[in-house]
This record gives structure tokens, C-alpha cells and sequence, in this order.
């Protein structure tokens, strides 16, 4: 027969999108044509597509093979369509009986001599094809990857040659389940850092204990040298462990980033902190084929802004979208992309340029004038999209030598996985997402309470904005006492969170 057809798929974000690859072999001058919006390292596949077929010992048609990639309006990128191509003309010609992959979806990029390499992707592959009646074959080097979805029926190969006689003798088997680490939890226990090795700082302390319970996000400032990285560093370990669901989420976009899956980070919580020179697209993601930024690497873990005033404006306000959706749409002229964002932002800054203002003990350099500009660099917008703002007090070396050991992040986790497991128990989502009638119906507060808050909100010019992350992150702490109700002593210390310096401090 001179017609075939394989199904594989392309990948658009972390979603895989189905694609049929039809192969005519014909007569016509000897050579390969692929059609079908093919990007560069497609159209490459038919010079590797014939050699490994050659080296594999088997028959390669000298005349004209059209090969047709559909839909014909969606791009297709990279080499996962060598493999598809190959099989697709073997059983063109012949060489493979004609009903051999029927119920197999194939992707896997082809070497010259025949090996077949890994392509990226590997892990939201096997997820989009875990609940359909189909199997997909994959290269053998993505095992560890694929094998993560346990419902996927996984076929694996690493040479071409190999493939032809198992799928020629029928003796293609599917592969046995991934039998390697598969508990987050214990994987989760493998922190480097701990929080039993910093000294004092015991309110900047409970402010990462409430934001890692919510989920809210958290800026701390202070002088140099206080602690800000340093604590902002032990987040994950004090973090609830992560779900096999938030796992294969973050996972999959790992996958399909530049670094690609690691299975040694599988179940840790990402933790990512760029320099503050990255521009818009390395935070938000993007390019001519979109990629996944930073915020979307961080999915279900940290993002780390140190340094938050140095960051230029315009890079920052991109971020107060994801902030509040949890996902980011990339468009551009030829396709559009979705990637997840669901960070928890935590971000360190200094109170002017010099670093002192307000310290007791040095004296602040800067003018009035320089202090505000300092402070309007981040935008009123973006920081009223910060739970807990945190003024981290420089300690004395005092302290330091005469500090005992404080909680280990171990002992801090538990308390902080308990009060998670109150919010998705409660309203199955964490406290930071709680808007509208759900805000309402669990945090309900008595007359005084609600006083107080108005009060407060009147005096602090707080945005609704604003008095909703109050309500969450008393929500929070009250979920931290293993409390039922909000009370007012939960309002009282959310308030004292949005205490942060204004910029007209500076002219008193």
C-alpha cells in the first residue's frame, strides 16, 4: 500500500494536541515533502528520517514521499514527529503491516543512526492520552517522565531497528509501571535549609508560617543584611507537601521548559529566584514559540523577588495579572499559549537607596526626595496585591550568640499543613483564593470586629482591595489557632501586616 497514517500529537503550552500524520509514497522525482505549517526542525526530519531508516537496515523508497501533518493549520515544532514519519513509511511500503499501529500514538525524534531520543513534553503527553483507549509510544529515555502517569499504557523503544522487528513479530509489550521514589512526601523532607538556623527575627518568623498556611504572598523590608533572603530561602521547607495533582502540574511544565524534567525534583516545591535584570518575558514567559517564565516554573511553589525595588516598574506590573488568576495567556501573531502561574510571591526590598532608613543604630544617608523615588519605583497596584508587608529589623550580634536554636521547619510544617488541610476541608480551596459570597460565608465577624476594621480601614486608606487580603489573612491565622471564628485579635494582627511605610514617612 502506498498510503499510512499515524497519529502522534504537537504540544501547544502544556496541552497536547492530536495530529495525524499522513505519508503518500508516489511516483515523482525521489525526495520528501512535508506540508502542514512544519517549523524548522520539522522539515529537518526527512533527512534524519532517511538515514536512520537506511541504517536500520531497511528499505527507503526512492521516489516522491508527501508527508502531511493535520490539522494543516496548526504549528508543529521539534523533532517528535521523527518517529511517526519513519513508521508512517515503512508501512507505506509495505514493510510494516498496514493495521501495526492502529490504537498507538508515536512521537520520538530520530538519530542518524537510528536511536531514537527523547523529546520535551514527555510528562503532559502520557497525561493527555491516560484516559483514552490508546496507547503511546515513546522513546525509552522519557521512561522516567512518562511513567508518572500511571493510567497511560506506555510502549517504549530506543532503536528503530528494535522497533521494526517487535512490531513486525507482534511482540510490542507495554511497559510495566514506574517503580521508582513515587511518594511526594518523602521527597518533600529533603530540604537543604532549615528554619532552626536563624536567630531572632520572630515576627518576620510568623509572617512566613501565615503566608506558607494561605498561600498569601509576602514582602519583606528592611536594612541589609537582616535575614530577608535568608528566610525567604526556607519557605518550601515550612510549605504544606505538595499533592500528587500540584506534583504532575508542575511537572508538566518543567517538561516543557528549557531545563526540562528532572525526576529528582519530582514532589519538591519550586522554588525560583531571578535577578532583578530579567525582563517582562523571562517572568511572564513568551517568544516566537511561547516558553513558560519564571512565574509559571514557580506553579504551586516560590517566586523570589530579592531586591524588588531594583526590578524596573514595568517588569513588576506585568505580574499583578498572573498574581490574581493564577494562570498567563502569551498571544502572539501566529498562536496563543496558556501556562499556568499559581505562585506564591515572596519579595525582599530595602527602605531607600542606602539601605538604613529607620534603622536605630545607623544613620540614613539619603535625602527625603531620594527616599520617595526609592519607594515609587514598585507600584501602588502591585503592592496592594501583597498579604504581609514585614519590617525586618536588623538584630545585634548579641542576640545572635545568646539566641537558642528556634523551631526546625519540620516542627513548623506540621502546624502549617494542619491549618491547610482546615481551608480545603472547609471551602476546598486555600485562603488566598477566597472572593466574593465564599469570603463572606467563612469569615463571618461579630460587631466589634467588623468596627475595627472599618475603623482601620478608614485610617490606613485601604482599598477593598485591600480589607478582602485582611479578612483572608485573619482567616489564616485563625485556621493557625485552631480556631473556628474569626475573632478580633486575628483582625488585629492580619491589620498589622498592612502597616507599611508610605512614602510621605520620609518628609517627617
Amino acid at each position: 500500500m502506498s498510503y499510512a497514517t499515524v497519529q502522534s500529537c504537537t504540544l501547544s503550552g502544556i496541552a497536547a494536541l492530536p495530529v495525524t500524520v499522513e505519508v503518500h509514497v508516489g511516483g515523482g522525482l525521489p525526495g520528501m515533502s512535508i506540508v502542514g505549517l512544519p517549523q524548522s526542525a520539522v522539515r529537518e526530519s526527512k533527512d534524519r528520517v532517511k538515514a536512520a531508516i537506511l541504517h536500520a537496515d531497511l528499505k527507503y523508497p526512492m521516489v516522491k514521499i508527501v508527508v502531511n501533518l493535520a490539522p494543516a493549520d496548526l504549528p508543529k515544532q521539534g523533532g517528535r514527529f521523527d518517529l511517526p514519519i519513519a513508521l508512517g513509511v515503512l508501512v507505506a511500503t509495505g514493510q510494516l503491516p498496514h493495521n501495526a499501529l492502529n490504537k498507538l500514538v508515536v512521537v520520538g525524534e530520530l538519530g542518524l543512526m537510528g536511536q531514537i531520543r527523547a523529546v520535551s513534553g514527555a510528562l503532559p503527553t502520557a497525561l493527555a492520552f491516560s484516559q483514552v483507549d490508546c496507547g503511546l509510544l515513546m522513546p525509552m529515555a522519557n521512561r522516567a517522565e512518562a511513567s508518572r502517569s500511571a493510567r497511560t499504557k506506555l510502549y517504549l523503544a530506543d532503536d528503530l531497528r528494535d522497533l521494526y522487528e517487535d512490531i513486525k513479530k507482534t511482540r510490542l509489550e507495554a511497559n510495566s509501571r514506574y517503580t521508582g521514589a513515587a511518594n511526594v512526601n518523602s521527597k518533600q523532607q529533603l530540604v537543604t535549609t532549615d528554619m532552626s538556623d536563624v536567630r531572632g527575627q520572630t515576627h518576620a518568623r510568623r509572617a512566613l508560617e501565615i503566608a506558607a498556611a494561605g498561600a498569601h504572598n509576602l514582602l519583606m523590608v528592611g536594612p541589609p543584611g537582616t535575614g530577608k533572603s535568608m528566610l525567604a530561602s526556607r519557605m518550601p521547607g515550612i510549605q504544606p507537601v505538595m499533592t500528587m495533582k500540584e506534583s504532575m502540574e508542575s511537572a508538566s511544565v518543567q517538561s516543557i521548559s528549557h531545563a526540562g524534567f528532572n525526576d529528582d525534583n519530582w514532589g519538591c516545591r519550586p522554588f525560583r529566584s531571578p535577578h532583578h535584570t530579567a525582563s517582562g518575558v523571562a517572568l511572564v514567559g513568551g517568544g516566537v514559540k511561547p516558553m513558560p517564565g519564571e512565574i509559571s516554573l514557580a506553579h504551586n511553589g516560590v517566586l523570589f523577588l530579592d531586591e524588588l525595588s531594583e526590578f524596573p516598574r514595568a517588569v513588576l506590573d506585568v505580574l499583578r495579572e498572573p498574581m490574581e488568576t493564577g494562570r498567563i495567556n502569551i498571544s502572539r501573531a501566529a498562536r496563543q499559549s496558556a501556562f499556568p502561574a499559581r505562585f506564591q510571591l515572596v519579595a525582599a526590598m530595602n527602605p531607600c537607596p542606602c539601605g538604613y532608613y529607620g534603622d536605630p543604630d545607623i544613620q540614613c544617608r539619603c535625602t527625603p526626595d531620594q527616599i520617595v523615588r526609592y519607594g515609587m519605583r514598585v507600584s501602588g497596584p502591585f503592592l496592594d496585591r501583597i498579604d504581609l508587608h514585614v519590617q525586618v529589623q536588623r538584630i545585634t550580634q548579641g542576640i545572635i550568640q545568646t539566641d537558642a536554636c528556634s523551631e526546625s521547619s519540620s516542627v513548623i510544617r506540621k502546624r502549617v499543613s494542619r491549618a491547610r488541610e482546615k481551608q480545603l476541608k472547609r471551602q476546598g480551596e486555600v485562603n488566598r483564593s477566597l472572593s466574593g459570597k465564599a469570603l463572606a460565608a467563612h469569615v463571618q465577624l461579630n460587631d466589634e470586629s467588623q468596627q475595627l476594621l472599618n475603623d482601620a480601614a478608614e485610617k490606613m486608606v485601604l482599598s477593598l482591595r485591600a480589607v478582602h487580603r485582611v479578612l483572608r489573612v485573619a482567616r489564616t491565622i485563625c485556621d493557625l489557632d485552631e480556631g473556628k471564628v474569626v475573632m478580633t485579635q486575628h483582625i488585629v494582627e492580619a491589620l498589622s501586616y498592612r502597616q507599611r511605610r508610605s512614602h510621605g514617612d520620609a518628609h517627617e
